[in-house]
């Protein structure tokens, strides 16, 4: 059968599940009006001394990993390997703190893009999907209009610009027409759009595009400052908005209430040092009753209930008349975490 009408009869199964187990309509179900989530991750700088926004962009990674979302649908740009760098005195590892408690690098992580293949045309292309034929699909951003996108960057930037490894920059003006781009071509229902760099609020101020939520470390005229820095490697390890915004996201899980509200309140003033800026006039729900996990998780549509029940003709083969319950002796429920590597 082929892969759309197998999806069709799940959704079929799914919908008539739900109609007589829960006594909910898809429509009020299915509140979020997405089906699938993506994240764009992107560290644009190099040389050891920003070992901290490899850690920064690492740190997403890991949340979104945790929280749900497959190596399938992220993609991520890393402008140099700390990992490997020579200077690493801790080869094949990258911490985010002087403590050394979480390894963002871990066992599984899966780069897209990888150091000079980050660059402004390849970030580009992987938001418009305007990549060569031969680009595997490890590299494409295979969204649609069901589509929450998470789109996180990280590295130095000033008044409008970010710069991609000191050899060239993206414009705020480039980035909100690339936005555009993916609404016209619908490749997206929903985008946040985070950013942790100087200035950062200047790169969000041209967007035009519907649906577009976002959130810089900093206001124009302001520096985004670091965190603190590991003595054994002699370089700042994270920055403060991503270190506080991690602090945050490592208490939610997948089931968790947690919003959007609450999480573009995440470092203050008095944490960040600079002022974070936020814009919501593009979007179009209530910030306040938007889940964190619409972008930083995956969609699970899914009803979990004590019963086993027998759904007549719910696939082309017959079953039985018999749709008696099956009473199941322990509850179902959600892992309240998704495995980790140690």
């Amino acid at each position: 059968m082929a892969a759309p009408m197998v999806h069709f009869y799940f959704q079929l199964i799914a919908f008539a599940f739900l109609h007589q187990c829960a006594g909910t309509s898809p429509e009020e179900f299915f509140k979020s009006g997405h089906t699938n989530n993506w994240a764009v991750l992107v560290d644009t700088s190099r040389f050891w001394f920003n070992y901290r926004h490899v850690a920064n962009v690492l740190s997403i990674y890991r949340s979104c990993k945790r929280l749900g979302i497959p190596d399938s649908r992220i993609i991520l740009m890393v402008a140099d390997d700390m990992a490997c760098n020579p200077r690493n005195p801790r080869p094949a590892t990258v911490f985010n703190n002087a403590n050394n408690q979480i390894n963002v690098y871990g066992d599984d992580v899966e780069v897209d893009y990888r150091g000079y293949e980050v660059t402004v045309e390849n970030f580009i292309r992987v938001l418009t999907g305007r990549l060569p034929p031969s680009t595997p699909r490890s590299k494409r951003l295979l969204s649609d209009e069901h589509s929450n996108v998470l789109v996180y960057m990280t590295g130095h930037g000033g008044d409008g610009f970010l710069k991609f490894q000191d050899a060239e920059e993206i414009s705020n003006v480039e980035l909100a027409d690339a936005f555009e781009q993916m609404w016209q071509k619908r490749r997206y229902h929903e985008v946040f759009f985070m950013i942790d760099t100087c200035q950062a609020e200047s790169m969000f101020q041209k967007f035009y595009s519907p649906n577009i939520l976002a959130v810089a470390s900093s206001k124009v005229g302001e520096d985004s400052l670091s965190h603190h820095v590991d003595p054994s490697i002699g370089v700042y390890v994270i920055d403060r908005y991503t270190y506080y915004a991690l602090e945050f996201l490592e208490t939610v899980t997948p089931g968790s209430k947690k919003t959007m509200g609450q999480f573009l309140e995440v470092c203050p003033k008095y944490q960040c040092i600079s002022t974070v800026a936020k814009r919501t006039d593009l979007f179009r729900r209530d910030v306040n009753k938007v889940l964190l996990t619409d972008f930083f998780g995956s969609v699970r549509n899914v009803e979990l209930l004590p019963d086993s029940i027998h759904l007549q003709n719910a696939t082309l083969h017959t079953h039985s008349e018999d749709s008696s319950y099956v009473k199941s002796d322990k509850p179902l429920n959600y892992a309240q975490q998704f495995p980790m590597p140690v």
